[in-house]
């Protein structure tokens, strides 16, 4: 585990410098959320029947903005190639570096999210499931994007490729969050959709560190 954090640290510190890429994902989300209400009609029903789809699109579009950044920066510098090398193993340090993706890109989503499904009239208790589905479904998004980072490491411009290998793969999540929430703002239960985002999430946390692994290695030869 200490190998584990040491990695983890380094990430975050080296996210903490660089403002401008952790800052992009979140105005854009909030910028995309707020123009919604803008666009459709000011009445409470419409707003209500669109916020939760819009908040999720806004979310999952947001994700995507920081991926081409999770390992091409360590392929340049020549880190990723110490990486490779080192005894320590190398899904470990992809698991490190998709969880600090997550602090700096999903985490930032799930707290500002309450205040923008405001605008659309959702109602307050179900701000908890819905901070809990994007709880949930976030890691998800983070493992599918280190697998499409993974894949493009080796490509100049492979930022346009990363969205179209990870969007199809997002579609259960988009579904699933989208349901979890619809049904706590009309007062139903929504353990259901939550327990699949929870699958969801410890099938590609467990298995995606070790494909992005793989794919940084055939990137590296």
């Amino acid at each position: 585990m200490g190998v584990f954090t040491s990695m983890f640290a380094r990430d975050l510190k080296l996210a903490m410098r660089r403002w401008s890429e952790l800052a992009t994902p979140l105005i854009f989300f909030v910028i995309i959320s707020s123009l919604f209400p803008f666009a459709l009609s000011p009445e409470v029903a419409v707003l209500r029947s669109a916020g939760t789809g819009v908040l999720w699109i806004a979310a999952l579009l947001s994700s995507l903005l920081a991926l081409d950044g999770l390992f091409r920066t360590d392929m340049d510098d020549g880190s990723m190639e110490q990486l490779i090398l080192s005894p320590a193993s190398l899904g470990l340090l992809v698991f490190a570096k998709t969880c600090a993706h997550w602090v700096v890109s999903g985490l930032p989503l799930i707290v500002i999210a309450p205040v923008l499904a405001l605008s659309f009239y959702l109602p307050p208790e179900s701000l908890p499931v819905l901070m809990l589905a994007l709880l949930l479904a976030t890691p998800t998004l983070s493992a599918l994007a280190a697998i499409g980072a993974a894949l493009t490491v080796g490509l100049r411009s492979g930022g346009t490729l990363i969205g179209l290998l990870v969007l199809p793969l997002t579609a259960p999540v988009l579904i699933f969050g989208t349901r979890a929430t619809d049904m706590a703002v009309n007062g139903e239960s929504a353990l259901g959709p939550l327990y699949l985002l929870g699958a969801l999430a410890a099938f590609s946390l467990s298995l995606a560190p070790l494909a992005s692994a793989a794919a940084i290695r055939v990137s590296g030869e």
